[in-house]
Parts: structure tokens; C-alpha cells; sequence
């Protein structure tokens, strides 16, 4: 059976902001890249569903370009371990993170059914970092909270962090990383390359983790 949590995640993608940096603000950002992707996932569903291959492959033309990959990676890896990573070793596991984030959302978007989203009206965008808060309604009814944290780099709004239902994704992978390097002996190559099975992991304890969604 499907846990509370994993209800919520189920419609997260769905609020997802696959922002394109034509809107000025985050909160428009949000808004209407939103009612994109829910246009496009209408028009291609069952194709996506025939070959998640091609859906995985949307997103990352979609939202890969508007991660902030680099800093997210930086900040799962922590000051402790990106210090001593190459460049090349960085470059990949941001592929491996945006890869193994489109692989634990992208299936239970799919099986998002147009229940309802709602965001909240846009709040202090006069910094460099802001937040965009949405509801999102689940298949059974439940209401669950969406926060997004974007920070300006370089001038564009990129998406730095999420929590839905209380539950920080950035930390739990954070968390996982660094439980990771340690039954690694500290081997970056390895917990870089077995990144896959971390999120797989990461996916477990969300589960594990499910509380009562707000109401």
C-alpha cells in the first residue's frame, strides 16, 4: 500500500516548477511553468508511460537547465567532501543527482490525475532567495504543503531546495550522502557512482518517515 507520504509525493512533480527564465519573478516562474508541464504531461502521458525513457528525458531538458545542480550537489555533499572532489568527480555527480532526483519523482508523477494545485500569492522577492509555497491535492483527497526554496544565480531565479509534508529533501539526501561515505570507507568514486541506489535508499526513509498530511 502506497504510505501517506508517498501520496504526497505521487503529485510532486506535478507542482514541480519547471521554470523556463522568461518569467521575471519566482513566483511566476512557478506559476507558469506549472500550467505548462501539466499541458504537456496531458498531451504525452500514455506516451510516457509506454517509455519513461522519453519522459525522463523531458525533464531534464525541462528542469535540468534550471536546477541550481551545482550548488544542490555542493550542499549534499557538504563542505567536508566537495572540498576534496575534482571537477570531473563534481560534474558527475551532479548528472548522477539530477538523473537519480528525475528517476525517484518521475514515476509518481505520472500517476498524477489534475486533482489540484494551488499556489500562494508571491511573497519578498526583493532578495537573492526566496520561497514559493503551493498546495497540492493528493488522489486520496489529502492536502499536502509544497515549499520551494530558489536562490538568483547570476542574475536567473534556480531551484535550490524543496520540502513537502515537513520532510526536506535536501537534508535527507544530505543526511544519506553522509551515511553513505562512511559505509564507503570514504570513497567519493563509489558513493558518487552507487548514487542511484542512495536515492533509492533516500526514497525508503521518506516512506518510513510519513506522517499525517495537513489538512
Amino acid at each position: 500500500m502506497i504510505s501517506t507520504l508517498r501520496r504526497g509525493l505521487l503529485v510532486l512533480l506535478a507542482a514541480l516548477p519547471l521554470m523556463a527564465n522568461a518569467a521575471g519573478s519566482a513566483h511566476e516562474l512557478v506559476q507558469d511553468t506549472t500550467n505548462k508541464m501539466l499541458a504537456d504531461l496531458t498531451a504525452n502521458k500514455e506516451q510516457y508511460k509506454q517509455d519513461p525513457s522519453k519522459f525522463y528525458e523531458a525533464l531534464n531538458t525541462i528542469v535540468g537547465p534550471v536546477v541550481d545542480a551545482e550548488g544542490i550537489s555542493r550542499s549534499i555533499m557538504t563542505v567536508k567532501y566537495s572540498r576534496k572532489a575534482t571537477p570531473a568527480q563534481m560534474q558527475t555527480f551532479q548528472e548522477n543527482f539530477k538523473r537519480g532526483l528525475f528517476q525517484f519523482y518521475g514515476n509518481a508523477l505520472l500517476e498524477y490525475n489534475n486533482q489540484g494545485i494551488t499556489v500562494a500569492p508571491a511573497g519578498d522577492e526583493s532578495g537573492d532567495r526566496t520561497s514559493v509555497n503551493m498546495s497540492v491535492k493528493g488522489n486520496n483527497g489529502a492536502v499536502y504543503p509544497v515549499q520551494y526554496t530558489l536562490e538568483k544565480v547570476k542574475g536567473e531565479w534556480k531551484l535550490r531546495n524543496v520540502i513537502i509534508n515537513g520532510i526536506n529533501i535536501g537534508k535527507l539526501f544530505r543526511d544519506q550522502f553522509a551515511d553513505a561515505m562512511q559505509r564507503n570507507g570514504n570513497d567519493l568514486d563509489k558513493t558518487i557512482n552507487g548514487w542511484a541506489g542512495e536515492v533509492a535508499k533516500a526514497k525508503e526513509e521518506t516512506d518510513k518517515a510519513a506522517g499525517k498530511p495537513a489538512q
